[in-house]
């Protein structure tokens, strides 16, 4: 039974520090644990260091920290050298979906950690099964996929490969709860794993709307934002179906399945966004239209509108557990 009071003596690494890295690495340090945060990729260093800093005032604003900002960040230590990875229990890879350079990464944590040292990936998208056999005692490895804030929010999903241990698997399970999350726990490696899974599948019923011209952009954003966005805080999906009643769905199901899309191929409107570098609120350029600085509006909007999704979460979950 691991406690809170334990975390300062498990000290973890993150290797990699995008902006998904960074945030983990404020979402271990919130917790309580000592973080040693790993540069993989040239003059990326600098930046993390700010990027770190900026959530961690996002954190306190969020009203997560108990200390000054100052307090955590120094229980952050930054490095380009994997030699700081030497005493940790636990470490976090978080770089891009590539199993080359994923496989170098590992070549590298291993290099410098012990050999009962948990690695994870946060990997959305590569097996954990093919990722483990990266590493030298496969067992110890397994998926941790975060959501980005990752100090701000409650998910996150555990996935062991076909050789991870259960033991330690169970260990990072326990750890995931201190960490303030609601985990969910894959006994077995699937392909997109559940989040990933259930979300490919809206986004191809409503890219299928779109292109049937069905639908347009604005209005299934309306009806996905305004019908599963008014409850999905509060209920899972089978929680819905017992909250609304179980005895229609058969029948719906028998009509309405054989209408979605089942196409294999990227939808073609896809395939324009990618071909013009569209990224969406981060340079303006994507399937909305964008006005000067709109994107910054957005994700400030974005991040006040997570920190209270989070204390809604938590407040539903006491209320109904109570």
């Amino acid at each position: 039974m691991i406690n809170a009071i334990d975390l300062p003596e498990i000290d973890t690494g993150v290797v990699g520090l995008g902006l998904m890295g960074s945030s983990i690495a404020v979402a271990l340090c919130i917790a309580g644990h000592p973080v040693k945060a790993v540069a993989p990729i040239k003059d990326e260093l600098e930046g993390a260091k700010r990027t770190t800093f900026h959530l961690l005032k996002h954190a306190e604003e969020s009203g997560l920290l108990n200390t000054p900002v100052s307090e955590y960040y120094r229980h952050i230590h930054f490095s380009e050298d994997y030699s700081i990875l030497e005493n940790c229990q636990l470490v976090q890879e978080c770089v891009v979906e590539n199993q080359t350079i994923k496989a170098k990464i590992y070549r590298n944590i291993i290099e410098h950690t012990g050999e009962n040292t948990v690695i994870s990936s946060n990997t959305s998208a590569i097996p954990v099964s093919l990722l483990q056999e990266l590493v030298p005692n496969p067992g110890r490895f397994l998926g941790i996929h975060w959501a980005e804030p990752a100090y701000l929010t409650r998910f996150m999903e555990i996935t062991k490969g076909a050789k991870t241990d259960d033991s330690l698997a169970n260990w990072v399970y326990e750890l995931a709860h201190l960490w303030g999350k609601e985990p969910t726990f894959l006994q077995k490696d699937i392909r997109g794993f559940v989040t990933n899974r259930l979300m490919y599948a809206v986004y191809r019923e409503i890219f299928h709307l779109l292109s049937s011209g069905e639908a347009s952009i604005e209005d299934a954003d309306k009806a996905f934002r305004y019908d599963a966005g008014s409850w999905m805080t509060f209920m899972g999906i089978f929680e819905r179906m017992e909250q609304l009643g179980l005895a229609d769905y058969r029948e719906t199901f028998k009509r309405i399945f054989p209408q979605l899309g089942n196409s294999p191929e990227v939808p073609e409107r896809m395939q324009e966004m990618v071909s013009i570098q569209a990224r969406g609120v981060h340079n303006g350029k994507g399937l909305y239209p964008y006005k000067q600085g709109e994107g910054k509006a957005w994700e400030k909007s974005f991040a006040a509108f997570n920190r209270e999704i989070f204390r809604m979460a938590a407040a539903c979950q006491k209320q109904k557990e109570s």
